[in-house]
């Protein structure tokens, strides 16, 4: 096992070089240019030739495009990321601002999803054919197809607008108001939540019902093994090992790819810093962002890999 874990470690650390360089010379290669996009939102009037080149120089710019990227990796190194074009702050700083707010929107989405989706699923596949299997797989095939933002104006324009129940946008910090930020947290949380937790039911369902056909069971149940014992101690480990997966990539999505559930309830998460930053051509902000969101997916992806060992005996690291 350890002998796999480092031989992955080293696969990321080359999949990183390789990201590093690819989104490095994509940001270059696009039409448009930063510094003139940030001097024309300011003031039009600012874009004369010698602020333009104080700002190219100020943001390194005029170097050449090697020196450039070679300046950014050491920057990693030493924990500076740069500084952004268009915030005029360290995008380090940035970051560390954007990344707990997509946190704490993530984890409890996934939360959410994990227990009603994996327990639906399960319900599901082990009555199968019966009135609970098809109520499951009607809500979760409309969970898949509704799109998320759609159910988020709807739940705005119901609990917000018309009963007033819940604030309709923003987002407040647990640590300065917990009952406000809960509040502002449900809507979302319920968004992201119930789409996640239609894949994981569908899924769950998909390999429950796979695994119970299988010769170990029938085995089980033939020695006289009690129903329970054999769906917790045999059934469950293995057929959660393709909901790992699903999961995994689930988790990558819920922190780094809401960005229309962002938009829609005005939540200043790392996705919409991602978006806004593409748009302005912030050249630090989106590498940053890039790699952060590539380190999250390697990671996980590690540990989805670590644990089919755990979940099923019978795979082995050479």
């Amino acid at each position: 096992m350890a002998t796999y874990v480092i031989r992955r470690i080293i696969q990321a650390l080359v999949v990183l070089f390789i990201v590093t360089m690819l989104i490095f010379a994509a940001m270059r290669f696009l039409p448009g240019d930063p510094i003139l996009i940030y001097l024309v939102q300011q003031d039009v009037e600012l874009l004369t030739p010698e602020i333009e080149a104080q700002m190219r120089a100020e943001f390194g710019l005029d170097n050449p495009i090697p020196v450039q990227y070679f300046d950014w990796i050491g920057g990693i190194f030493r924990g500076d990321l740069g500084t952004s074009i268009h915030y005029r702050e360290p995008v380090l700083k940035l970051i560390g601002e954007r990344l707990p707010v997509s946190l704490h929107l993530a984890i409890p989405s996934f939360i959410f999803a994990c227990i009603f989706g994996v327990s639906a699923g399960i319900w599901a596949g082990l009555r199968r054919g019966k009135t609970t299997d098809t109520v499951v797989t009607l809500i979760a095939n409309f969970g898949i197809s509704t799109p998320n933002f759609w159910m988020g104006i709807l739940m705005i324009y119901l609990f917000g607008v018309i009963l007033g129940w819940l604030p309709v946008q923003g987002y407040t910090s647990p640590f300065d108001n917990f009952w406000l930020s809960t509040q502002k947290l449900i809507m979302p949380v319920f968004v992201i939540g119930t789409w996640a937790a239609a894949f994981f039911a569908r899924q769950t369902r998909s390999s429950i019902l796979e695994v119970m056909q299988q010769d170990y069971i029938r085995t089980a149940t033939s020695k006289g093994l009690r129903g329970q014992v054999v769906i917790l101690r045999h059934a469950l480990k293995n057929a959660f090992i393709p909901v790992i997966t699903v999961m995994g990539m689930v988790l990558i999505m819920t922190i780094s790819g809401q960005v229309l559930i962002e938009n829609v309830f005005s939540i200043p998460g790392l996705g919409r810093l991602m978006v806004s930053a593409i748009f302005g051509q912030d050249y630090q902000v989106v590498q940053a962002c890039v790699l952060l969101v590539s380190v999250i997916v390697v990671t996980v992806n590690l540990l989805v890999d670590i644990s089919y060992g755990w979940l099923d005996p019978r795979i082995r690291y050479n």
